[in-house]
């Protein structure tokens, strides 16, 4: 895949646009270029899985992006000053802005574990003041804001198109705000939200035309999109949560200061839940990403993310975290293999062509890989698709001897292994490390998950290798179903008796 055929060249990237409700085929403002912005975290503690979920969700359109030859200025900010942070650091005692610089740092060390490659641009709040103040100056010389001591607020009843991308009526408004809007009986409108909120005693502050105080949530992404992107850029990213407020206050506060202001396509993840309800810090019913990679490897929470369409919610659940895992191994025990395998004969020239019917199923995968991904991203089909060529390549392996004679099937292993290692790298999913390497990984958090030592397993196994020969059969079953149980599987093999990872059971 690294040159674009005509086929996958010639095909329409279809994305679906929150604003208009429909997918729609996407058209660059500037061809070959793409310009995307996606809401950060606000650091105020280590992230959760539901972020795990949103900047996966952008990293595979990123990639896909730069698959299909754009040039993608990405970026991604950090809110690294807020009501959550100055709460947090007030309750540790400790300052805000340092309290958010260390979740920041903690927040790029889970992405690269993730292996989410870096934005173009990454902006602090606290490093744009200046962006900030200037346009909450053009909002209020636009006749949209207002002051009361010290604050400024967005006056909504000057906006007549705000609630056009949520759909909301205005009536809706009176609450909410993702726990950043309080009710002020001094604004004109409840609904009205803080570009500027006064200074505090005892929280960090910058000077204003207002006075000392700090930004509301919403204009920091309004003022960095335009420092970035410029007035007019692509796409616009984020959680569904941040539907309503954050991205229908940040449209209106845009467009208020810049009437030429305009974002393409609007995009928007679902959510993670547990137990139907979603996960979130506030609700304190979330896994941090350090909590599930504790015990399953990163690729494996980052194939179970992508296992469900970016726009619906994901369930989450140990067996599906298990089930994710199993899959991972599969592939890169398939591609262990096959490396193997194809070791001794890869300096070689063959003559022979590649199967007709191998053909076939490389050109099919292929074309179905770009036919899913076009189509809003179907990360789903992808990752099911992989099923046929890994079988193959599976198949082909126990025919092959390891001999130069059997070209046919280097030759067949060699444009198999080629396709699946494109599109797992494309999908981030390619480890960088080797394969042997992330195969042991995921055994060792298979044991960790059992609750067993290496030694301890031997030990089962060697128990069972006696009754075996004692011709105890019944125990054998009995020590084999107990390690299914623990997610781990027995292989008999001429060398002996092999393990690998398995889905627990619930013998």
């Amino acid at each position: 895949m690294a040159e674009k055929d005509p086929e996958t060249s010639e095909r329409k990237l279809v994305l679906f646009n929150t604003m208009t409700k429909q997918k729609e085929e996407f058209k660059p403002i500037v061809e070959g270029k793409v310009s995307m912005y996606v809401c950060g975290v606000t650091p105020y503690d280590l992230s959760h899985i539901g972020h795990a979920r949103a900047y996966v969700a952008f990293d595979v359109l990123h990639r896909y992006l730069r698959q299909l030859r754009y040039d993608v200025t990405y970026v991604r900010n950090f809110t690294d000053i807020d009501d959550k942070i100055i709460k947090r650091a007030n309750e540790a005692g400790e300052d805000p802005l340092k309290l958010s610089r260390h979740f920041s740092d903690e927040f790029l060390v889970d992405m690269e574990v993730l292996q989410c490659l870096p934005p173009t641009h990454e902006p602090r709040v606290t490093e744009h003041m200046d962006q900030i103040r200037d346009m909450i100056s053009k909002i209020m010389e636009n006749g949209h804001a207002y002051t009361i001591e010290g604050d400024v607020y967005f006056s909504v009843d000057s906006f007549p198109q705000y609630c056009r991308l949520s759909g909301r009526k205005l009536d809706d408004n009176m609450a909410g705000g993702g726990g950043r809007v309080t009710v002020d009986t001094r604004k004109k409108n409840p609904a009205d939200f803080a570009l500027w909120k006064s200074a505090k005693p005892g929280e960090p502050s910058w000077e204003s035309p207002w006075g000392q105080g700090r930004p509301g949530w919403h204009i920091e992404c309004s003022a960095m999109s335009v420092q970035y992107l410029g007035l007019k850029f692509d796409i616009h990213g984020g959680g569904k949560d941040l539907v309503f407020p954050h991205h229908e206050n940040e449209l209106a506060q845009s467009r208020a200061a810049n009437p030429e202001s305009c974002v393409n396509c609007w995009m928007h993840n679902g959510f993670v839940n547990r137990d139907n309800q979603k996960m979130s810090k506030s609700e304190n019913n979330f896994f941090t990403i350090r909590d599930i990679i504790a015990n399953y490897h990163p690729l494996a929470l980052r194939f179970f993310l992508m296992r469900t369409h970016y726009r619906a919610d994901v369930n989450y659940s140990n067996q599906a975290l298990d089930n994710a895992s199993d899959r991972v191994y599969y592939i890169y025990q398939t591609l262990q293999d096959c490396e193997v395998a194809l070791a001794p004969f890869r300096e070689g020239t063959y003559k022979v062509q590649v199967p007709d019917d191998i053909k076939e199923l490389v050109h099919k995968f292929h074309a179905g890989f770009f036919e899913s991904m076009s189509d809003d991203l179907h990360t789903t089909a992808v990752l099911d698709d992989l099923v046929e060529p890994l079988k193959t390549i599976n198949g082909t392996l126990k025919k092959f001897k390891g001999k130069k004679q059997q070209q046919a099937l280097i030759v067949t292993l060699l444009a198999l292994e080629k396709e699946v290692k494109e599109v797992l790298g494309i999908l981030g999913l390619l480890p960088t490390s080797s394969f042997a390497e992330v195969l042991k990984q995921l055994k060792d958090f298979a044991l960790k998950r059992a609750g067993m030592t290496e030694e301890e397993l031997s030990n089962k196994i060697e128990e069972r290798t006696l009754a075996r020969k004692n011709k105890q059969y019944d125990e054998s079953d009995r020590i084999r179903k107990v390690l299914t149980a623990l997610g781990i599987a027995l292989m008999d093999e001429p060398g002996g008796t092999v393990w690998r990872p398995c889905e627990p059971t619930d013998e």
